[in-house]
């Protein structure tokens, strides 16, 4: 869609699709609001629709790791080399999902992180607050993926997961690649963790 400047403007004639610079290059974001009122956004650059199968990562929000370069896990780094492994291959997209803290919401992951600094692992942190290890869901990717004509993609991801949440919603995974980054002293047990226990394939 073209846009005039105008004094008077329908916001509901205007899409949530815009230019995005970042220090990575250029993308655009495109913005998904859910039934529950989230706002998950797809930051992409390319022809997706031309692409047979684009490289993407589905990234779930971590403030502590994103924002505040936390290292005690490894999202932070994962966000920024797929960013520039897109940009690399030209075209592709990052799914950035609002599910702080896999899906339990940021206070409750912080009190999982006090759990950990007493001796919880990740896993143990969740359970013992009553919370499930992973309350993730995937359907809300690959409704946007499908949105803008993507059906079959190279999945950057460990987690196996999030493969089976976008084949059980329509989204071909044609190639799984692997997204080791950020792996330090502070976070090498929660990735053991991942490993052993939530069936990641991550290699320590």
């Amino acid at each position: 869609m073209t846009l005039q400047k105008s004094s008077e403007i329908d916001r509901e004639d205007i899409e949530a699709d815009a230019y995005l610079p970042t220090e990575f290059g250029n993308f655009r974001i495109k913005v998904t609001v859910d039934e529950h009122g989230k706002e998950h956004s797809l930051i992409y650059t390319g022809d997706l629709k031309d692409c047979d199968a684009p490289l993407v990562r589905i990234h779930s929000e971590c403030l502590t790791g994103d924002a505040f370069g936390s290292m005690k896990c490894d999202c932070g780094p994962q966000l920024k080399a797929a960013l520039k492994r897109i940009q690399v291959e030209g075209v592709g997209a990052v799914v950035y999902l609002r599910q702080e803290g896999r899906g339990i919401g940021l206070h409750s992951k912080i009190q999982a992180y006090a759990l950990q600094d007493i001796g919880y692992d990740t896993l143990d942190a969740n359970l013992a607050l009553g919370l499930p290890a992973d309350a993730r869901t995937y359907d809300i990717a690959a409704k946007m993926l499908t949105e803008v004509g993507v059906k079959k993609v190279r999945l950057m991801t460990n987690n196996p997961l999030k493969i089976h949440g976008l084949t059980s919603n329509g989204i071909e995974v044609d190639r799984r690649i692997s997204h080791i980054n950020g792996i330090s002293p502070e976070n090498k047990k929660y990735l053991k963790t991942k490993t052993n226990r939530m069936g990641h394939f991550i290699e320590i």
